[in-house]
Parts: structure tokens; C-alpha cells; sequence
């Protein structure tokens, strides 16, 4: 059965030597010093270790079971969902005055990691509800935080997003949903939505239950919707449980992966609601959920990759086939383990090199959230934003892929189901579609990120990275990092001007690169993220350490990343300025 140990070590790294973070000028942060985070970091490895990954190839195996109208977790499920709530774990990074911890949302990011590799369909009831959480925060009344938000930073109460319907997934201006006023100032809400992660399970007193619908007479498409909190139990003025409400499971979903997950459809009856925020301003507030919820997703693909890696690791050290070219390493045993073969080693440099840059994105994603939601930077909001579709999209085609491989790794026990490494291409496959399907991310991110207040956003980045390759332009120890980061970068811009030269002349041009556009974006991110680590790395061997070797790797392993994956802007770049006419020279009847 595959294992999961926390990599504790190069969360720490990132957190300390790359992003400083207990010298960042935003509140909270000073709380967050070496001790501090290792303390947190070495409890949540325990119990995600111990605790929650040994259920994940149950939940696999089991799922999820309808019966009489609830939802039936998997063995071991509740249990675990109870010691992890009882442990904090579920509030770690809430507003204290509703019973949180209060940590910044970097150290929340920290945690969900453990969690979501060690059992991402565990991880996703608590990451729903505190993605819900997030939104009534943001754009509830004080009464409907006072009701819902300690019991939800609890996991006492769960919580959901009910987005799309049968008929509409990505485009939500169709939706049917309706939502009817009553005298008392609720709302009776009738329709079916779909997809629902957590809609349903026994593991939770209550759902509250986000659901986006049309109040009858408002504006057409998406400007007529509205977001609606609609608790699965009413809850009394004294915050006690009432009647159920008008909301129940239809059916959960037979679905690739993600099996100890409830995925329902849900059907709402006349069902009472709460308008949360402005009437017909229902996608101002979800995004606020689903902005976390990107960000969450792109670590999902970080995750299930680290999960796979260290697994083909360990299969690749033990499994004994052929003899190194070189002549025998094991000549006591009748062969060589797998990892002396070139070729599996470039495969696990792939997923090392990839692992350990997406964490640096992933973090440097959550402090940047973190500054513009506690300081007002409207300049990190703008870049978060820009970078969101990339993180989303990027991260979670790249940790697919990373996941087939470690599955490679293991040839043909690879795809036996006993060997367990195909959950987790399984288990990975959902990121690339939810919360916003890849190809969504990535016309987001060309059709409108791009051009956000005026280009700003994207000029900075160009600054950024300018100004990190001139400052260390000098330094010879990290040359064979700064080099071809400037390339990359370079590559992005010239990308960036296509569009703009031919983007208004012909929109296809550009949309038609959109996908290469996103993933030369994220390779650029994770240059950038290796050169600092690079830096990071030598400064702490100038310094002086009592573990030269974990710089030492790190440097071996970014040049990797540097010299076999960072060159691909140039590919990326070649496809983009090859326009529309072979995306779009085939009638659609031609297919």
C-alpha cells in the first residue's frame, strides 16, 4: 500500500530561506518563526501520516454509499474528520473571533498540502467548508456570520458551493435555479445542481449548503444571478438545530477518482435561503470561494504529484531489473535496482524538479493572498489575480503528468490496482476540470488577466523578474540559473506582444494559443521559483550549515529543472506564433 511522509524539510526551506517569511511586513507573519512552523509542520505530518493517508486506499476502494437519502463515508472517514477537528486542524488559518486560530493563510496552505496528499477526497470536505467559510466572511450580515461561521470553522457544520446544473457548467448565465422572495425577507429556492463535492456525508451535524440562483425579474444571464446560503438543518435563533430543510441528495456520482469524496446531485425543493451580499451580485461573492478554491486546486496538483513521487521512489530503490550500463552496482544481488537506469532517473528528476518548484509557487501564491487581504496591496491583489488561472492550470496539467510517470515507474504494477499508484493519476485527474476546466483558465488568463487594469499586472511581473536577474546578474554561482531565466522571460514577452499585435485583428490568433500561453507563463513561474531557491540554497552553504547535502541537491535539482524543462518557452513560444489558421483551417464538419 503506498506511504506518505509530510516533506516537513522543504516546506520549511521554502517558508524560511526562500520567502522569508517571519520578516514580511504583513500581520501574522512575525508569529511565524523557524520553531513556530516546525512545531506546526511536524504535528500536522503525524497525524496526516498516521492518521488520514492510511484511509485513502479505503476510501478508494469503498467510496461512498447512498442510503435512505444520506451519504455513507468510508470506513474510518468520520473518525479521522473527528480527531482532525478536535486537533484545530480545520481552523488553523480562520479569524480567530469566530473561533479560529487566526494563522496566516500560508500556514493554512502548509497544512492542506499534508492533508490533500495523504487523502485528497478526506481533504476536500474540510477545504469545501473552508472555502465557504471564506465567503460568508467576506460578504455575509453579522447575524449570518454569528450563525454559521464558528460551527463551520469547526467542521461541525460543512459547507459546499452549488454551481453548475446539467445544462450549464462553465457558462452560468443558462442556470435554471430559482429563487422566489418571501414577506420574511428568505427565499424559497427550486432547482437541481450538480457536481456537488460534500453535498452529502455523515460526518457533519449540518450542511450549509452556497447555491447560485435567479430571483425572478432580475437581469438576464449573469447578471441575474445570486448567491444564496441554504443550510441543510434550519438553525433556531438560539443556534440550536430545527426542521430539515428542502434540500436533499439525488443520486452521488460513479466517478474516475476522488471515490471517498461525495459528489451529489442536489435537489432543492422549495428549500429556504439566505440572500448572502447584493441581489443579482451572486458571482462577486462566490469568487471570493473560488479564488481560494483555485489557489487549492493548483496545490491539488502539487499534492497528488509529491504523493506519486514518493512512492516511485521508494519502488525504484527496491525494485531490482537489468544492470547499469556502467557496469553492475548491486553485484551481490541479481540485479541492479531500478534507479541506476538513466531514463528513471530522468523521469524522477521530472517529478522532483517539479514538486519542489510548484510548493514555491504554491506559497509564494498564498503569502501574496495573504498581503493583499491583510494590508489592501492592491498590487498583490492584481498579480495573485493574474497569476491564479496560471497556478490553477499550469500546476494541476503538470502534477497530472507527473503522476503518470511515477505510475510508469512501477511498469506494469503500475496499473494493477494493489500497487495503489494508479489513484493517484486517478485521484489527480479532477484538478485539471474543476473549479474552472483548463482551457477556461487558460482564456481567462489571455482574454482578460492579461489586459486587467490596463496591462499593470503583467508589466509587473516582467519587473520582477527583470529586476531578480539584474540584481544577481554577478553572482557566478547561480549564472546557469539567472541565464536561461532571462530567455524564458523573454520568450513570455515576445508571446505577450503577438498577442497584441495579433490579437485585434484576429481574436483566434490569440485564443488559439491560450493553453501553450498559460503553460509558457507557469514555466516561467517556476524559473523564477528555482532561481530564488538557487539563491536561497547558496547563501545558506556560504552561511554555513549542519545539512550541506539538502542545499547541495537543491541546486543539482533546479539545475535540472533549469536545463530540461525550463527550455520549453521556446516550444511554447513557436506553437503561439503559428496563429489560428492550423488550430481553425478544418470546417467543424470536417471532424
Amino acid at each position: 500500500m503506498p506511504t506518505y511522509t509530510a516533506p516537513t524539510k522543504d516546506m520549511a526551506f521554502v517558508l524560511h530561506d526562500v520567502l522569508d517569511v517571519e520578516n514580511e511586513k504583513i500581520p501574522g507573519y512575525e508569529e511565524l518563526t523557524p520553531d513556530f512552523t516546525s512545531a506546526v509542520l511536524e504535528e500536522a505530518g503525524k497525524i496526516t501520516g498516521e492518521v488520514i493517508a492510511p484511509l485513502n486506499v479505503v476510501g478508494d476502494k469503498e467510496g461512498c454509499k447512498l442510503e435512505n437519502g444520506v451519504v455513507r463515508t468510508p470506513t474510518g472517514f468520520k473518525a479521522a474528520f473527528d480527531q482532525f477537528r478536535e486537533g484545530g486542524w480545520t481552523g488553523i488559518a480562520s479569524d480567530a473571533d469566530y473561533g479560529g486560530q487566526g494563522m496566516p493563510y500560508i500556514l493554512g496552505m502548509t497544512v492542506s498540502e499534508m492533508v490533500s496528499s495523504a487523502n485528497q477526497a478526506f481533504g476536500m470536505y474540510s477545504g469545501l467548508t473552508n472555502g465557504a467559510y471564506a465567503a460568508i466572511h467576506a460578504h455575509g450580515t453579522d447575524e449570518q456570520k454569528q450563525t454559521y461561521l464558528p460551527k463551520m470553522v469547526s467542521c461541525e457544520w460543512t459547507g459546499t458551493m452549488n454551481l453548475t446544473e446539467s445544462h450549464c457548467g462553465t457558462d452560468l448565465g443558462l442556470m435554471r435555479t430559482k429563487a422566489d422572495p418571501q414577506d420574511d425577507g428568505s427565499y424559497k429556492i427550486t432547482g437541481q445542481k450538480i457536481f456537488i463535492s460534500s453535498g452529502e456525508h455523515d460526518m457533519s451535524d449540518n450542511i450549509i449548503h452556497l447555491v447560485l440562483a435567479k430571483i425572478a425579474g432580475g437581469p438576464e444571464g449573469i447578471k441575474g444571478v445570486s448567491l444564496f446560503i441554504v443550510p441543510k438543518f434550519m438553525v433556531n435563533e438560539d443556534g440550536s438545530l430545527g426542521d430539515r430543510n428542502g434540500v436533499a441528495v439525488g443520486s452521488i456520482e460513479e466517478k474516475m477518482g476522488i471515490h471517498g469524496n461525495s459528489t451529489c446531485v442536489m435537489n432543492y425543493d422549495g428549500a429556504t435561503g439566505y440572500l448572502l451580499g447584493t441581489e443579482h451580485r451572486g458571482m462577486r461573492a462566490m469568487f471570493t470561494m473560488m479564488n481560494h478554491a483555485r489557489l487549492g486546486v493548483a496545490m491539488q496538483g502539487l499534492s497528488q504529484a509529491e504523493a506519486a513521487y514518493q512512492n516511485a521512489v521508494i519502488y525504484a530503490k527496491d525494485r531490482l531489473q537489468g544492470r547499469a550500463v556502467t557496469g553492475a552496482e548491486n553485484p551481490d544481488g541479481p540485479a541492479d535496482p531500478l534507479i541506476v537506469h538513466p531514463d528513471v532517473r530522468r523521469s524522477l528528476m521530472d517529478q522532483k524538479s517539479f514538486v519542489e518548484g510548484a510548493r514555491a509557487f504554491v506559497y509564494w501564491g498564498a503569502m501574496m493572498i495573504d498581503k493583499a487581504e491583510e494590508t489592501g496591496d492592491k498590487d498583490a491583489d492584481g498579480l495573485i489575480s493574474l497569476l491564479t488561472p496560471v497556478l490553477k492550470g499550469f500546476l494541476t496539467d503538470k502534477g497530472y503528468d507527473m503522476t503518470v510517470q511515477a505510475q510508469q515507474i512501477y511498469g506494469g504494477h503500475g496499473y494493477i490496482e494493489e500497487w495503489g499508484m494508479s489513484q493517484f493519476t486517478r485521484d489527480a485527474r479532477i484538478a485539471m476540470i474543476y473549479e474552472g476546466a483548463n482551457g477556461v483558465q487558460a482564456l481567462d488568463l489571455v482574454g482578460r488577466k492579461l489586459a486587467q487594469d490596463g496591462g499593470k499586472h503583467v508589466m509587473a511581473f516582467f519587473d520582477m523578474v527583470k529586476t531578480f536577474i539584474s540584481e544577481n546578474k554577478e553572482d557566478e554561482a547561480i549564472a546557469d540559473f539567472i541565464t536561461p531565466l532571462k530567455q524564458a522571460s523573454k520568450d513570455l514577452q515576445t508571446a505577450g506582444m503577438f498577442f497584441m499585435q495579433e490579437g485585434m485583428k484576429n481574436p483566434n490568433a490569440a485564443l488559439s494559443g491560450s493553453s501553450d500561453f498559460m503553460h509558457l507563463f507557469g514555466h516561467v513561474c517556476m524559473g523564477l521559483m528555482w532561481a530564488r531557491m538557487a539563491k536561497a540554497a547558496t547563501s545558506a552553504l556560504d552561511a554555513g550549515t549542519d545539512d550541506p547535502d539538502f542545499y547541495k541537491n537543491k541546486l543539482v535539482t533546479g539545475r535540472y529543472y533549469m536545463q530540461r524543462q525550463l527550455p520549453a518557452t521556446g516550444m511554447h513560444l513557436a506553437r503561439i506564433q503559428s496563429g489560428a489558421e492550423n488550430v481553425m483551417g478544418l470546417d467543424a464538419e470536417a471532424f
